[in-house]
């Protein structure tokens, strides 16, 4: 999208999982509620950067992913911002504000939106506001911090001009609430000259072929919000499970398990510290439950398109030209339907097509700033997935077109691979935790594709496809030269599964560094993962002390004081030490709660003691580690 500069409001979004989209055109409406005359919403890959210096007010909103990472729509709108040859006024007359989302449980928390907002200031640009920090922490999640921000925005804008921008008492005036249109437009095509997809039984899709799997679900994609796999960054790959083996016992709450799947074609690649994005399939029961909610013809033919009226904000990947496909195979394959949460303008549009008065006051109390708190209590405590929030509310019918938008994307889950492809051709391997929690209200949930995987029996003689893409990870793969410090407690040993058997395969052709391994979990007899493999490596392999290795473990819960990785780590300062000025490398994998702030916290503690420095000194030492890529972390929640 190209720009002659506008008299209005441009809205620049970012997203990771969804929610800066949402942030995004909120604020178009907002904005367009109170009068403004030209109100545009973009992705940030579909806005060309070297004309930012045109626009007037922009407000951008970003989600920050990983450990301080930007989303992958930034990279290239980012990179521009860095370029040395804008100079310190070429953004001046901008006027900008930037709403962040961040995890305030992660070191690097709203990362992005900081230093966004640092270089649009260096660049010239005035902050309008305050930027605003959005936390999944707060108890009622980003909204937050959000919904004060939006009224200060609004406010101030009016201050500046008043007779362009929108007017604050028009936003907030509830009378004013209009619908507008959907993103979305669908068609409906007769069937009879149309093939079948694919049917279902037992709750799972049965294709006639891998071509015509990888067929449907592209298909079905192309015509989706959520953000496509394009370029050579995302490989494409279909998978078929070999192996299913649980590798916890003894306790109820804790199901660990080790998959492997086979490549089912040959052109799949991939190195140590990929990652492995898996497609769920969802269960036929709760997708023909929708389906009959909202009173929709599951065996119809559709296509989804841009609506008219929204093309300027619609997703640069879209594919308005895709073949027709049945409705209950789009649903199945696009829509989160009982797993995600909806968002708060479900909420808002279901207020609209209410037809009992009560329904409809509850919706509209939910929607407002007074009901925020509740609605969150309501949806986001307990996990409300779209099909038990249709059914609280059974008078509201909402349009198919209304629905495509609203009901979240299904989307890709992302795993570590602990495999090496030296030692499996043809196969990826997958260490995953089957999730599972009870809501405050006592529900019960499970992990949409963690609780897939587990149910699939690798001997059935059915055709299960598993759709799947790889791209790299945030650990990047170690020649075998370099010494390695690997960390990884519970399921963050995962890559280091696969760096431990890459380096095992390279050393039958030639001398390899030594590795030392800190493990930790929280009983020996309960979930100590991989336990023979890490055992044969620390006495013959490559954690041995005769091959310069290490394997270190911490049962956490095995006697009354805790232990964890980073007590070991202390006993083992010396050696640590001892491969650091040697050139290792440390890679961190795991939890993204406390776990990589307390190794950090260790880390610069042996350096400290080590150097007979101070941590200060320690923390900057690191922090030179990090920035030549030989601290490397990859954390998750």
């Amino acid at each position: 999208m190209n720009s002659e500069g506008r008299q209005g409001l441009l809205v620049l979004y970012a997203s990771q999982t969804g929610n800066a989209i949402d942030v995004a055109e909120r604020v178009g409406r907002e904005a367009e509620r109170g009068g403004c005359p030209s109100v545009e919403v973009f992705s940030m890959d579909a806005f060309d950067a070297s004309c930012l210096s045109k626009e007037q007010i922009v407000v951008f909103v970003v989600s920050t992913t990983g450990q301080g990472d930007n989303p992958p729509a930034m990279k290239v709108f980012w990179k521009f911002l860095l370029q040395r040859n804008l100079s310190h006024h070429w953004l001046e007359g901008l006027h900008y504000a930037v709403f962040g989302l961040g995890d305030s449980g992660y070191q690097k928390y709203n990362f992005t939106a900081k230093k966004l907002d640092k270089r649009l200031m260096d660049l010239g640009a005035e902050p309008i506001i305050e930027k605003g920090l959005g936390d999944d922490q707060h108890p009622s999640g980003y909204e937050g911090a959000l919904d004060p921000w939006l009224f200060s925005l609004w406010r101030k804008l009016n201050q500046m001009n008043s007779m362009v921008l929108p007017r604050v008492s028009d936003i907030y005036d509830t009378s004013r609430k209009t619908l507008g249109h959907p993103k979305y437009q669908i068609t409906y095509h007769c069937s009879n000259d149309l093939q079948s997809d694919f049917s279902s039984t037992s709750g799972s899709y049965q294709f006639q072929d891998l071509n015509g799997f990888d067929k449907i679900v592209t298909r079905a994609r192309s015509m989706s919000s959520v953000p496509q796999h394009i370029g050579d960054s995302m490989q494409h790959c279909s998978l078929r499970m070999v192996t299913n083996m649980p590798l916890t016992k003894h306790d109820p709450n804790r199901d660990v398990r080790h998959f492997e799947f086979e490549f089912l074609s040959s052109r799949c690649q991939y190195q140590v510290g990929d990652v492995l994005e898996i497609l769920p399939t969802q269960n036929t029961v709760a997708v023909d439950a929708f389906i009959k909610r909202c009173d929709l013809d599951p065996d119809c033919y559709i296509t989804v398109q841009p609506n008219a009226n929204k093309k300027e904000s619609f997703e640069p990947h879209l594919n308005a030209f895709a073949s027709p496909i049945k409705l209950k195979t789009f649903v199945a394959l696009t829509m989160d339907i009982n797993s995600a949460s909806p968002r708060r303008f479900f909420f808002e549009v279901m207020s609209f097509y209410a037809a009992a008065e009560h329904e409809k006051e509850k919706l509209q109390y939910f929607t407002s700033s007074e009901g925020r708190d509740d609605l969150y209590q309501y949806n986001q405590k307990e996990r409300r997935t779209v099909l038990e929030a249709l059914e609280d509310f059974p008078s509201v019918q909402i349009p198919f077109e209304w629905l495509v938008q609203l009901v979240p994307p299904l989307r890709t889950r992302a795993f570590s691979i602990s495999s090496s492809p030296l030692a499996h051709p043809n196969q990826v391997h997958l260490t995953v935790s089957v999730v599972s929690w009870t809501t405050p209200y006592k529900r019960k949930r499970r992990g949409l594709c963690s609780f897939w995987l587990a149910g699939l029996d690798p001997h059935d003689n059915r055709e299960n496809f598993v759709p799947a893409w790889i791209h790299r990870g945030s650990l990047h793969p170690p020649p075998p030269s370099l010494p390695l410090i690997l960390i990884g407690p519970g399921t963050g040993c995962a890559p280091f599964r696969a760096f431990v058997e890459e380096r095992a395969a390279q050393r039958e052709s030639g001398p390899t560094a030594p590795i030392l391994f800190f493990f930790g979990c929280r009983n020996q007899e309960s979930d100590f993962l991989y336990k023979n493999f890490w055992l044969y490596e620390a006495q013959k392999g490559v954690l041995s002390a005769e091959k310069g290795g290490g394997f270190f473990v911490a049962f956490s819960r095995d006697q009354p004081s805790k232990i964890y990785v980073q007590h070991k780590m202390k006993e083992q300062s010396g050696r640590i030490w001892s491969l650091l000025i040697s050139g290792a490398a440390i890679y961190l994998s795991g939890s993204s709660t406390k776990m990589p702030a307390d190794v950090t916290s260790a880390l610069e503690e042996i350096i400290a003691d080590e150097t007979s420095s101070s941590k200060d000194s320690a923390a900057r030492w690191l922090k030179r580690l990090e920035r030549a890529g030989k601290f490397q972390i990859e954390a998750w929640s």
